[in-house]
């Protein structure tokens, strides 16, 4: 089930953020220092040995996956956004900086994209008739 996936992810959010705030205060920044990439990897982990287990019926894993995904994108769409106001905040070097690590993250995706070419091309068949039922 669904609310399964969220639980997990739940649980592994909450662990991920102590032990961020917890590696924060270790190296002597008063901040959370990877609680969501910690997060993210107890996520994996977790489902992974579940999943070996049995433990981990495939709806709840399918829940897993949904919950996964939809939550990457938000985070990295939420630190988007602080790097944003930071960059703006630190002087037009900061701004600059920024547009050009974008360009340059467009660049090293489109190549490995390239590089891969493990995607199918699709092809519309004129020939076949679609009918809905």
């Amino acid at each position: 089930m669904i609310i399964y996936g969220t639980a997990l992810l739940a649980v592994c959010y909450l662990l991920g953020v102590f032990l961020g705030g917890l590696l924060g205060q270790i190296l002597g920044v008063d901040a959370n220092v990877g609680g969501v990439a910690i997060a993210m990897i107890l996520l994996i982990i977790g489902k992974e040995l579940l999943a070996k287990k049995g433990m981990l019926p495939k709806s709840t894993q399918f829940g897993v996956l949904y919950w996964a995904g939809m939550y990457i994108p938000i985070v990295v769409a939420m630190a988007a956004g602080q790097n944003v106001v930071a960059a703006l905040s630190g002087g037009m070097v900061a701004a600059v900086v920024s547009v050009i690590a974008l360009t340059a993250t467009v660049f090293v995706v489109r190549w490995l994209n390239n590089i891969a070419n493990d995607y199918d091309t699709f092809t519309w068949d004129d020939d076949k008739e679609v009918t809905v039922e």
